[in-house]
């Protein structure tokens, strides 16, 4: 952690997050005999595995678990890298006429969630689709909000807000700092 991040979740603010996350699904889903949660590449497959875990250990409601890879599905894909190296859907489950709920981090300007719905409606049509995020930070530039969401951070838009997963970082918290 550099000297001007700050800590804005700590991992048990993490955990209760994802937690009443899993239960909000649950509830709004309460007809469902099945759910397809979907984590987004990255720090979303992490995050998508503990909502599928805890909805099962929550619930009666089947859960098929599965990851994406938005990455050619991205407008801005020039800007981001010269070669793209894209890992396909992970899921050995129709999503046809099933409700799915995407899972990411951070939403931001929306165009990842974009991106991640035209990607999935490339490998099926879902009844419905619904997003999971962890952190909501404002600045959208498409009509695009979060079904669950574990907390808004207001931000500015030199901040950045950064997600750390163990996976990734060895640790579990979410900080914000001022953009270098």
């Amino acid at each position: 952690m550099t000297e001007n991040e700050k800590i804005i979740y700590d991992e048990s603010a993490i955990d209760r997050a994802i937690t009443r996350i899993s239960h909000e699904i649950i509830e709004r889903n309460a007809d469902e005999k099945e759910l397809c949660i979907i984590g987004i590449y990255r720090r979303g497959i992490s995050i998508g595995s503990q909502i599928a875990e805890n909805i099962e250990k929550f619930s009666d409601v089947r859960v098929n678990f599965g990851t994406l890879d938005i990455t050619l599905y991205r407008d801005d894909l020039t800007a981001v890298v010269d070669d793209p190296e894209v890992k396909s859907p992970k899921f050995d489950f129709s999503i046809v006429g099933k409700s799915v709920v995407l899972v990411d981090d951070v939403i931001y300007t929306g165009r990842t969630a974009r991106a991640a719905m035209d990607a999935l409606c490339s490998v099926g049509r879902p009844a419905k689709i619904q997003l999971a995020v962890l952190i909501d930070r404002g600045h959208r530039e498409l009509p695009i909000r979060g079904d669950y969401v574990g907390k808004n951070v207001p931000t500015s838009r030199d901040e950045i807000i950064c997600v750390k997963i163990p996976e990734f970082d060895g640790c579990k918290m979410v900080t914000i700092a001022k953009k270098p």
